[in-house]
């Protein structure tokens, strides 16, 4: 086994943007944590080494610090070797040096805070319960806590976001010295309170020529400060890429733990009921909680193109592919490294399009 995500679905209130599955429902947490420690038991096979784990959500950091730590000590009995990464997605609100202390000291050696925006007015619009100096503040404690692989989330396009404000955003990123930043650009998905906004015309989308800035923005400063482009949407500095999230790009099996966590094996995809009554239940009852399916490999040939193309290695240029990519390294949208093609800087501001077009 190599990956192991937890998916942590409790938040205190849902962001305008959000379509991940979560919940408001605090008072089922044990119950939860319950349900988990009983796929681990079911699920994690005894001596099969993990090399990371990931608390995802969500919102992890809403669990008590004890029932994290218990999560944990049972992941960790399972492995015979201590994980190389153990990842806490955490919202800066729910942050204290306290807490900090306490989690680094559990084991956990990776944080990843979900910023999104060091501008007041953007992290109002989209919902957020935290403000600027609340982010601040959280990345300074957690540097005093003694975390030292630090991730931020930040998200651009966000409604009539002006290049000025997002330079701003990614020099406060750069002056508070993390080691990782995951940057997203603003989807506007299907029943959110973000995407009603739009409709009702009370917020405008920023055009495509916009977008496009500002990510090239984003890529030219972060890369100017020595960070790694090394997938589509994140950047580290050197060694500090995501383990665990490489996995998942890289084609690697890894087990999902939780309501509406994936798995892979490598051949199968599994994933839970997203539905926390309906994860729940049949899980403490021992009944079935989950769909799954068997790839085919042209299911496989496609996810591996999908995937592949959004890293800084591309994907290996087959003599399948070499009609369809020829006409795409003509137009300056992938070019040739080795044996391999990847996206340019133009290939990926539609990088959508063009793996339509390879598969």
């Amino acid at each position: 086994m190599k990956g192991v995500y937890v998916h942590i679905p409790f938040c205190k209130s849902r962001c305008a943007y959000c379509d991940f599955f979560s919940t408001t429902q605090l008072e089922r947490r044990e119950e939860y944590v319950q349900a988990l420690l009983s796929e681990i038991a079911a699920r994690v096979l005894d001596n099969d080494p993990i090399d990371t784990i990931y608390f995802g959500g969500g919102t992890p950091s809403l669990l008590e610090t004890e029932q994290i730590e218990r999560l944990l000590n049972a992941l960790l009995a399972k492995t015979p070797t201590l994980p190389q990464e153990i990842t806490l997605e955490a919202n800066p609100g729910d942050l204290t040096l306290e807490k900090l202390t306490a989690l680094k000291r559990l084991g956990i050696n990776r944080l990843s805070i979900g910023v999104q925006s060091f501008n007041d007015a953007e992290l109002r619009l989209i919902g957020r319960r935290h403000n600027a100096a609340q982010a601040i503040q959280a990345v300074r404690d957690a540097q005093t806590a003694g975390f030292d692989n630090i991730s931020i989330d930040l998200i651009y396009a966000l409604p009539e976001q002006s290049i000025e404000s997002w330079r701003e955003t990614i020099h406060t990123a750069l002056q508070l010295g993390v080691q990782h930043i995951s940057c997203y650009c603003l989807s506007y998905e299907d029943g959110t309170p973000l995407t009603r906004l739009l409709d009702d015309g009370k917020i405008s989308r920023v055009d495509e020529d916009t977008e496009n800035k500002l990510y090239d923005e984003l890529c030219e400063t972060l890369t100017a400060n020595r960070f790694v482009h090394y997938e589509v949407s994140n950047f580290a500095l050197p060694g500090r890429q995501s383990k665990h999230n490489s996995s998942y790009w890289n084609n690697t099996p890894y087990i999902g733990l939780g309501a509406g966590a994936h798995s892979y094996d490598g051949q199968n995809r599994r994933w839970n009921i997203a539905n926390l009554a309906a994860y729940v239940r049949p899980m403490l009852s021992h009944s079935k909680y989950w769909e799954e399916e068997t790839l085919t490999e042209e299911q496989k040939t496609i996810e591996q193109i999908m995937l592949g193309l959004r890293t800084k290695e591309g994907i290996t240029l087959t003599e399948e592919l070499k009609p369809k990519a020829q006409p795409l390294i003509a137009q300056g949208l992938l070019k040739q490294k080795d044996a391999n093609i990847i996206a340019t800087q133009s290939g990926l501001h539609i990088l959508n399009r063009i793996i339509e077009q390879l598969i």
